[in-house]
């Protein structure tokens, strides 16, 4: 089957009597089981790069994640760490379970990232430099998103570059041709379509973390629908404020409405594609933002606890990726199970 074909060809890739190698393919399958299997199913003239590449952000995201770090600690050190990627013996004490041994064990990373060619390099030192900066800017205003604007860019800086870094990857790899890295505003809206979905569905999970919230939803969106003036994020959390839910659903698909917006982006991005791996590992986890999405629109679960979609109609999804054609398919059955749930009296009912 194809179910088969896929993972033992991720099963393959792995194999490799690097130890250096073997830890980064490791360390990949512990901290990202859904971008291990497309990542390990690219070609091999891609696939470490890319592996590479997946795991310096990682350890960069780990650092901006940990809120015990205090920004004088955590600012300077999401700005240098771009420097740490030819610097074997660099460590850092941060992160909880894989992602702190990712971090202690680091020099596996940088000896791998030395075996790639320089091109990969640059793309991703640059990348890691470029993400470590606007990071930063964004710790120090701790998570107090006003507007879509800043909403945006905050998103560019933790996925739209990852999503130009890719393309320039692709490029380089000569897989894809050079149109790819140059239409970066398409890559970056497949970025964008990807945080935005992990930010709307992590709702819970970020307000409720220790020592202090994470959250990123713009105050322009959420501001509009909280029952009284003054209330924070804080009023939705609906097991402690089930009156709230109409104002916390309004909220939510108005947030669901604005990821949607990066969708025709990325169908274009992914129109592009000529190469069968890098499609299947663009167009994998976009399908499956859009059916988060899909999952969430109009959803108080989303409030309450975890929502995530069932792992039968996730491989179901994977596996149906084949041309653009069953990716747009998958996107319209999407966008149909949204205008499904669309309640007619609900705020912003005819914009939907």
């Amino acid at each position: 089957s194809r179910a088969y074909a896929l993972t033992r060809a991720a099963k393959a890739a792995a194999k490799t009597s690097d130890a250096d190698v073997a830890f980064c393919y490791g360390m990949l399958n512990r901290v990202s089981r859904s971008f291990s299997m497309v990542i390990q199913q690219l070609s091999a003239e891609l696939r470490l790069a890319v592996c590479v590449f997946y795991l310096v952000l990682r350890a960069l995201d780990t650092v901006e994640d940990d809120m015990a770090l205090s920004n004088e600690v955590k600012v300077p050190a999401l700005k240098a760490f771009y420097k740490h990627c030819r610097d074997e013996s660099f460590t850092m004490e941060c992160g909880e379970k894989d992602y702190r041994e990712l971090m202690t064990k680091y020099g596996h990373v940088v000896r791998a990232f030395k075996q790639l060619d320089p091109r990969y390099q640059a793309v991703i030192e640059d990348i890691c430099r470029r993400m470590g900066e606007g990071m930063a800017e964004y710790a120090v205003k701790e998570g107090d998103v006003q507007t879509i604007e800043e909403y945006d860019e905050y998103c560019h800086y933790v996925a739209g570059l990852v999503g130009i870094g890719l393309s320039d990857l692709f490029t380089a790899s000569e897989l894809e041709g050079a149109e790819v890295a140059k239409r970066s505003e398409l890559a970056n809206s497949m970025g964008l379509f990807l945080q935005k979905t992990n930010i709307i569905r992590d709702y819970l999970e970020d307000i409720e973390e220790v020592p202090r919230p994470r959250m990123w939803w713009p105050r322009e969106i959420w501001g509009g629908y909280v029952p009284a003036k003054g209330d924070g994020l804080e009023a939705f959390k609906l097991k402690e404020l089930p009156g709230n839910e109409p104002e916390a659903v309004a909220a939510l698909n108005h947030m669901v409405m604005d990821a949607l917006r990066h969708a025709p982006d990325a169908l274009e991005y992914m129109a592009q594609l000529r190469d069968a791996s890098v499609f299947r590992f663009c167009a994998i986890p976009q399908v499956m933002a859009a059916g988060t999405l899909a999952l969430c629109f109009n959803n108080a679960r989303v409030f309450r606890g975890v929502v995530k979609l069932r792992r039968g109609v996730t491989a179901k999804m994977m596996l149906a990726q084949r041309s653009l054609d069953d990716v747009c398919h998958t996107f319209l059955a999407c966008m149909a199970d949204i205008a499904a749930k669309v309640d007619v009296k609900a705020p912003n009912a005819e914009r939907i």
